[in-house]
């Protein structure tokens, strides 16, 4: 079993800077076979955590995009209902044959109701993400993403499959596990996530990373990039994100800003290349303004 250190060894391998605290996170959910709900604003890293964890652990990612109306049949499982449909018709005559013999309609009822578990069987079950998670012959990632997004009536269908990696179907009783995933849970706190779901979970949050850890991100996925101008971008861009701005510039921000530079073998910041630029850091026009003003002050 790993460390905390040997888990923020791996994440580095992989591309991804964990401080302290992520590392330790990942370790103990590792240990404690829990799953672990990140919060934190947009860009931070959340997603790309359980990325590079499937890449370096050697986990499938099994990936849940949560949205507002989702429920069991797109999480969970659903029925083939057209298979099922297609069987009928092509054993129609045996049925027909087998239905025959009754005596009444009660009696035609009752025998196929004991035959309905041909049709309700895991030839014709569709296995949603967590089911599919569950379900792997080697352990998973398992990645619900943005649950903040979907509803309370869907956190309530999380609750068995979280605390007890198991699934209920009516038709089939209890689905175990055959090995527990690890599961990340991410969320951007658009909406609070109910204390059940969080009591059972390890909780961790991510915020802007501290300025070292931000020029390190930095580095590491541009090497090429020169650390005086990554250091002067992440200066910059922490003082941007005092501003008063709709979306303040996250982590992905900071990186497709470094792509830029780099792509125009910028050297050093001036108010000029921030103007130029600027659409990769500023997401809305009234934000534009407020960067190219600050630029002007800071960069002369």
């Amino acid at each position: 079993m790993m460390t905390e250190q040997e888990v923020k060894d791996l994440l580095q391998r992989g591309g991804y800077i964990a401080d302290e605290s992520i590392a330790t996170a990942v370790f103990l959910a590792l240990r404690m076979e829990k799953p672990i709900l990140i919060e934190g604003p947009p860009g931070v890293g959340k997603t790309g955590l359980a990325k590079t964890l499937s890449q370096v652990m050697g986990f499938p990612l099994v990936r849940l995009q949560c949205y507002e109306g989702i429920d069991e049949g797109k999480a969970l499982y659903d029925w083939e209902y057209g298979k099922q449909l297609l069987y009928t018709q092509l054993l129609r005559t045996q049925l027909d044959n087998y239905l025959s013999v009754s005596a009444d309609l009660r009696e035609a009822v009752e025998r196929l109701s004991a035959e309905e578990s041909l049709f309700f069987s895991q030839n014709f079950l569709v296995q949603r993400p967590i089911l599919r998670s569950f379900l792997s012959d080697t352990r998973s990632l398992l990645l619900i993403d943005e649950i903040d997004r979907s509803g309370d009536e869907f956190e309530a269908l999380l609750l068995e499959c979280l605390s007890d990696f198991q699934v209920s179907i009516p038709e089939l009783g209890v689905i175990e596990a055959r090995s527990r995933p690890l599961a990340i849970l991410t969320s951007n706190g658009t909406r609070m996530i109910s204390d059940a779901l969080r009591r059972r979970c390890l909780y961790l949050y991510i915020g802007y990373p501290e300025f070292d850890r931000e020029v390190a991100i930095v580095r590491t996925r541009f090497p090429e990039l020169c650390e005086g101008l990554a250091r002067q971008m992440v200066e910059f861009l922490r003082k941007v994100r005092e501003l008063n701005l709709r979306k303040p510039p996250s982590v992905s921000e900071t990186l497709d800003w470094a792509q830029v530079l780099t792509i125009l073998h910028t050297t050093h910041l001036t108010p000029e290349v921030v103007a130029n630029t600027v659409g990769a850091i500023a997401k809305h026009q009234a934000d534009l303004k407020q960067v190219t003003d600050l630029a002007l002050q800071e960069l002369r």
